[in-house]
């Protein structure tokens, strides 16, 4: 009896032990929350990385990205005149998640899109597939991949599905995806275990999420990573799968291009809240697009002066968004009319010498060296939160004695961009369905 009680414990420690091993368990990341790193596209460690390339023209290509970008969130829109377009093409996608696929875990480099639902990566066979640094994730070798049948709810579901009414029920339920500047994926619709490297160095793994298996893609800009991890507000995107566990919240803090530190985090769950002195929310808005983040953006100051896009009233009173916010854009777009008023007060207000720059899509540059600009405070009103921005929120270096306002003219819709967002903590609570913001310094996070 002794020695039966003695296996029984050492089997318990030793299970303790293999759990411990394996990383942290879901129940884990229902308790604490997790992080991850985001790699920027054109750090060191991201496939993207041009060692050819200057700080100054990786930030001149994010400039174009911006506007090739543009007419996924408005179709119609159009750039202005004053600030004409390069036609540079590259990816738009600025931020890289690792992740991986199947069991064993076969790991994937994806572009992290809040713009964006459907998780999807190139898959074996390919019938046309674009090319990638890493290999392609091969289907066949993954214990816990299964196809989705048309007759399944989780298809029947599925808005992009392209199933045949008339088939069996046995049929693979397909997806096909077409983005507005041409993009497309289409292949299987699957489930498989999804794990995620957490910045404690523990994995952690969600099993059956719902993903697209590609066979046949195509992307407008060049591109090295396998595909897509949509976190956007639509039924099929990764936060909304895993919703229940990280308690439908995430947040991320974008480090400055000039920082040392190369990757920024992102949070899920408990460790996702933005709490704390200076944090402000203001209220997720509705919109033509259910995968996008809609804000209310009411009006900027420049230093006291405050020049309104919407009245209070308007404001209130209207639950459609007018901005959206997103990672994937670096700089921030306003509408053309607004956009040359907040323009002509920023100029009044600042006394250096005015230059061209020679990026077309930039209107208002100054002669100044590298990060040395004192810009007035540009604040930006939301119901709710003001968000009063730093200079390197508001002006970038495009090269050793010129920096340039970083937001720019379209013909229609917004987008709040990702250089208005660094070294801000921005947490979204779908549940409460808020943004907030609370200042923060990244690269220590």
């Amino acid at each position: 009896m002794a020695s039966y009680h003695s296996l029984l414990l050492l089997f318990l420690q030793l299970t303790m032990l293999i759990i411990c091993l394996c990383g942290i368990s879901l129940a884990g990341a229902l308790n604490n929350g997790f992080s991850v790193e985001l790699i920027h596209r054109d750090s060191e460690e991201s496939p993207f990385y041009n060692p050819t390339e200057t700080p100054f023209q990786q930030m001149t290509n994010s400039f174009d990205r911006s506007f090739n970008s543009l007419n996924r969130f408005y179709p119609q829109a159009k750039v202005s005149p004053k600030a004409a377009q390069s036609e540079v093409i590259s990816v738009q996608g600025e931020y890289l998640v690792k992740y991986s696929i199947g069991t064993p875990p076969f790991q994937i480099i994806g572009q992290f899109d809040t713009a964006s639902d459907l998780i999807w990566s190139q898959c074996k066979p390919c019938e046309f597939c674009f090319k990638q640094t890493n290999p392609i994730f091969d289907s066949s070798k993954s214990r816990t991949y299964k196809t989705v049948h048309c007759s399944s709810r989780l298809c029947q579901s599925f808005d992009l599905n392209v199933c045949d009414s008339n088939a069996g029920s046995k049929q693979h339920c397909e997806y096909d995806i077409l983005y507005a500047d041409g993009s497309y994926s289409n292949g299987n619709l699957a489930v498989d275990t999804l794990t995620l490297g957490s910045t404690t160095g523990r994995p952690i793994s969600f099993p059956k999420i719902t993903f697209g298996c590609g066979f046949n893609n195509s992307l407008t800009f060049v591109t090295k990573g396998s595909g897509i991890v949509g976190l956007g507000r639509g039924k099929s995107s990764f936060i909304s799968q895993i919703g229940h566990s990280i308690d439908f919240k995430f947040s991320y803090c974008l480090v400055p291009f000039f920082e040392s530190k190369s990757t920024s985090t992102l949070n899920f769950g408990g460790n996702a809240v933005v709490f704390g002195s200076g944090t402000v929310s203001t209220p997720l808005a509705s919109g033509d697009s259910p995968s996008f983040y809609y804000l209310t953006l009411m009006g900027m100051s420049v230093g006291p002066r405050r020049l309104d896009l919407l009245t209070v009233s308007t404001a209130t009173g209207n639950k459609k968004g007018n901005i959206i916010i997103t990672t994937g854009t670096t700089l921030t777009l306003l509408p053309e009319k607004f956009y040359f008023k907040l323009e002509a007060e920023v100029a009044a207000q600042i006394k250096l010498k005015r230059v061209q720059s020679a990026d077309p899509s930039l209107n208002l540059c100054y002669m100044s060296p590298p990060n040395t600009i004192k810009p007035p405070i540009i604040t930006a009103h939301f119901p709710g939160a003001n968000v009063r921005l730093d200079s390197f929120n508001t002006f970038v270096s495009v090269s050793e004695d010129v920096v340039c306002f970083a937001f720019a003219p379209v013909s229609d819709g917004a987008i709040f961009g990702s250089l208005a967002q660094m070294n801000f903590l921005i947490g979204y609570d779908l549940l409460k369905n808020t943004v907030s913001f609370r200042r923060a310094a990244c690269s220590k996070m």
